[in-house]
């Protein structure tokens, strides 16, 4: 009990935030809502720069982790790419209708306990440390590439069904 209440306890506070806010956006989208397309690519650019920012060149990082890094990217961008969620864009003001789905608040609970385990693991003495910091870079190449591939995904689309629609 000790343990866990001390990793709850140095967690920085701007983390507890944002798991606020992933809560909130993946209880909202299980609602159908319109919304401007720069709104919709929030929380995906929140966890790619979450993802770039573990990429890290420090002097003890030997090449592993930049490789576990760029195999996982590289590995989930298609998945991202080719499950991107539906939608629909409203012709007159470009802004995209979704239906509900819990697919966005599991996503991001899976992705933040992800990299949240990631984070408690590089800050704790591991025993085994190499292998911790291989699994923390892939986590985030992994999280990073899926939603660099979803991000594109839906922006393709988006134009597509803008220009369609007749829109600008």
């Amino acid at each position: 009990m000790t343990f866990a209440y001390q990793i709850l306890i140095h967690t920085p506070l701007w983390v507890w935030i944002l798991l606020a806010y992933l809560v909130w956006q993946g209880v909202q989208a299980m609602q159908t809502r319109t919304t401007a397309i720069w709104r919709a690519l929030v929380v995906p650019v929140v966890f790619i720069v979450w993802g770039m920012s573990r990429i890290g060149f420090g002097p003890q990082d030997n090449s592993w982790p930049l490789v576990a890094w760029i195999a996982a990217a590289l590995a989930l961008l298609p998945l991202g790419v080719l499950t991107p969620r539906p939608f629909d864009v409203d012709p007159a003001t470009g802004q995209i209708i979704r239906p509900g789905s819990a697919f966005a608040l599991i996503r991001n609970l899976v992705v933040f306990s992800l990299q949240y385990a990631v984070g408690v693991v590089s800050a704790i003495d591991a025993s085994d440390r190499a292998f911790a910091i291989i699994f923390g870079r892939a986590v985030s190449g992994a999280t990073a590439g899926y939603f660099v591939g979803s991000t594109v995904a839906l922006l393709v689309a988006y134009r597509t069904r803008r220009a369609a629609a007749g829109g600008a």
